[in-house]
């Protein structure tokens, strides 16, 4: 793309201003500036919903850990199949900083040892080792890193030998960006040559590997089912074979792994469905009549909280792509250079981000398996450097020596 082809994208959104600074900048922030706005997709600024606006919420039913147990054998040599057959491949989402953890590196590299030093990204692998070690050959790995900490996070799991995983069964790829923009949908800069962006949701995973270029390696490979998760939760298993036969088996399109919650306010996304598909409402969303609501056996209707860890077949996630995910904007404070070229950080919200959130991947798939895990054995969050919970020292009393749950 050159100038004028750059100016003409731009004309064709309104967002000219873009341009601004061109005539001032050396030759490499031209060329910068220019390979960014061939990238960008100014479409998302239109076409993206107010988050917030959902549809009729309902309760959903889970596979329960005594159903689970019944049927835990045939589950995971259907799993285990899949995994023996390289059917099943494992996607971990890291682009994240450890910002909140008092660290300006990668989430993944942060040390939650004791007596030595045990990485995130380490305790993650060996997780998914287990699976490895069992069906005797390697699952493929794909790394979803940032603009922020593409390479950092590289450098790291080249400088830990990939942590004892063949390095040939991972492959990395940077998260998607989305333009943020003001409330009258002019894309704001961050600097004279780069407009400011923000990652494109949760929901944008599958998006960015195609754009990466990924998916060939998905069919290349043979691989027929993807398991998404986090990269904040130290216990949690990957590539999980009883999980995956309880999916396969049931003929369900995604599953998601769900926890029972301490209690009704627990700040956990709750599977259930709206407008009778399956879908997750953020905590924040749950009124005081649904966080009561008991269901036929006493139980709390909305009681299955998610982990972010999850199933999906290949073939509906394509048929995604041809479909599209919305995007919904949220009012956040956007740091921007104003008329004069300053940067500003606002103290009020000032703009839109955009994003894509996995539940409207899950909502718009046919079917989906909340299957129960025990939350001492796969769930230990680590989210902020301290708190009542959620921290390095919780994750490390889950992982290291247990302690009984739930705390007195």
């Amino acid at each position: 793309m050159n100038y004028n082809e750059a100016m003409e994208k731009l004309k064709k959104y309104g967002q000219e201003h873009v341009l601004k600074y061109y005539a001032e900048l050396p030759d490499e922030q031209r060329n910068t500036l220019i390979e960014q706005i061939d990238r960008t997709d100014f479409t998302v600024i239109g076409q993206a919903a107010e988050t917030g606006k959902r549809g009729t919420i309902a309760p959903i039913k889970a596979m329960t850990i005594p159903e689970i147990d019944m049927g835990r054998e045939r589950f995971e040599r259907i799993g285990m199949e899949a995994v023996k057959a390289g059917k099943l491949g494992a996607v971990l989402l890291a682009g994240g900083m450890g910002t909140r953890l008092g660290s300006d590196a990668p989430k993944g590299m942060y040390d939650i040892g004791i007596s030595k030093p045990v990485y995130i990204f380490q305790r993650l692998i060996e997780n998914l080792m287990k699976v490895v070690e069992k069906a005797g050959n390697y699952i493929q790995l794909f790394v979803m890193t940032s603009e922020k900490n593409h390479d950092a996070t590289v450098g790291f799991f080249k400088e830990h030998d990939y942590f004892g995983y063949d390095k040939d069964y991972i492959a990395f790829f940077k998260q998607d960006m989305a333009p943020a923009a003001d409330f009258d949908g002019k894309v704001y800069m961050e600097a004279k040559d780069s407009i400011a962006t923000s990652p494109n949701g949760n929901g944008g995973w599958f998006l960015s590997m195609k754009k990466s270029g990924l998916i060939e390696l998905v069919e290349k490979r043979g691989i027929e089912w993807l398991n998404v998760f986090a990269v904040d939760n130290v216990l949690q298993s990957i590539a999980d074979p009883v999980f995956a036969g309880a999916v396969l088996e049931g003929g369900y399109s995604v599953g998601s792994k769900v926890i029972r919650k301490v209690n009704p306010q627990e700040k956990v996304g709750v599977m259930c469905t709206e407008d009778g598909r399956p879908s997750i409402v953020e905590y924040i969303e749950l009124t005081e009549d649904m966080l009561t609501q008991r269901d036929e056996n006493g139980e709390y209707a909305y009681n299955f909280g998610v982990i972010l860890n999850y199933l999906f077949r290949v073939d509906k996630l394509v048929n995604l792509l041809e479909r599209k995910l919305p995007y919904h904007k949220s009012a956040k404070k956007i740091p921007y250079i104003n008329e004069a070229g300053e940067l500003v950080k606002p103290e009020e919200p000032n703009g839109y981000k955009y994003e894509q959130f996995i539940l409207d991947m899950i909502q718009m798939l046919d079917s989906c398996l909340p299957f129960e895990v025990v939350r001492g054995k796969e769930f230990a969050p680590i989210k902020n450097k301290t708190g009542a919970d959620r921290n390095p020292t919780s994750a490390r009393s889950w992982y290291f020596p247990r302690t009984p749950w739930p705390p007195t």
